[in-house]
């Protein structure tokens, strides 16, 4: 009788060990795939940003290098690109597919430049400076950029930010308080022995040692097993769906896939030190009441 109370309980552990491995694995999964899909929208937005080119036309009879240098002075400027009159007209008439100058009997386009900003510098506020300076210069006619797009950027970057953000921190909330009741399930599966160590007189220290051992042994495993879920996820969206997949190179799935096994760790440290500690704390008449 005795002997199958004990299996029984030992499967009950094992049972609880195995729950709360599987969902801290989940949690950590669920997090970097969330960091994943951050970076992907940073990374497209920066492509977005470096496309972003402003027109900086030159007034008639102005110093085409005075100017160019002007430009280049300035702090946010990351590329400029001379466009003289005769290109700009060239580019407009295969554009437009129609000879506008045979129709006028001029190019009424002015030379001008194009200008690329740094990062970080794409905000309108950031912009619109930068229009202002460019205004200053003598020899500058006309800044020119596509406002509505510059405007529908920041929007859209900002919405994502805010949907983003929301999901995250609902799903790590949602995630933890399960993750919370899992652990604690587990270490109440071992309320007994815990109380059996208080009585024989060992230390807090010396009876939390072994269940902070065991807990990073879980956590290591389950970042293996959501860093592997992880490496998978993203090997079969780049194969399956190239033309979403952003993020190149090894850094980046290395860095978050390294930052998936440390957080898994820690997170079962945490929430283990933290489960011990309560029933440490608890009475031993009362630890059958938990």
């Amino acid at each position: 009788m005795a002997q199958e109370s004990n299996r029984r309980i030992r499967r009950r552990v094992r049972s609880s060990y195995l729950v709360s491995t599987v969902s801290i694995a989940l949690v950590v999964f669920m997090m970097g795939s969330v960091g994943y899909l951050a970076l992907n929208g940073l990374a497209a937005t920066g492509r977005l940003q470096e496309r972003f080119t402003l027109t900086v036309m030159l007034a008639p009879g102005a110093g085409v290098e005075t100017v160019g240098k002007a430009l280049k002075a300035d702090p946010s400027v990351r590329e400029l690109l001379f466009v003289p009159r005769e290109q700009a007209a060239a580019d407009y008439r295969n554009f437009m597919n129609r000879d506008f100058i045979s129709f006028l009997d001029e190019n009424p386009l002015p030379d001008s430049y194009d200008v690329k900003l740094n990062p970080g510098h794409y905000d309108k506020a950031s912009v619109e400076e930068f229009e202002h300076r460019a205004m200053a210069m003598e020899g500058v006619g006309e800044v020119v950029y596509q406002r509505g797009v510059l405007d529908q950027m920041g929007r859209s970057f900002n919405k994502f930010n805010i949907v983003l953000t929301a999901f995250a921190a609902m799903l790590l909330l949602i995630s933890l308080v399960l993750l919370n009741n899992t652990i604690k399930a587990t270490i109440f599966a071992k309320r007994y022995t815990v109380s059996t160590m208080k009585l024989v007189g060992a230390t807090n220290g010396f009876i939390r040692r072994p269940f902070l051992l065991s807990a990073m042994l879980q956590g290591v495993v389950a970042g293996v097993v959501a860093g592997a879920m992880f490496v998978g996820l993203v090997a079969g969206v780049e194969e399956g769906l190239p033309e979403i997949a952003i993020i190149r190179g090894e850094m980046p799935l290395a860095a978050i896939t390294g930052a998936i096994i440390l957080s898994a760790i820690l997170i079962s440290l945490i929430f283990t030190s933290f489960a011990v500690s309560k029933f440490l704390r608890m009475h031993i008449n009362n630890i059958h009441l938990y």
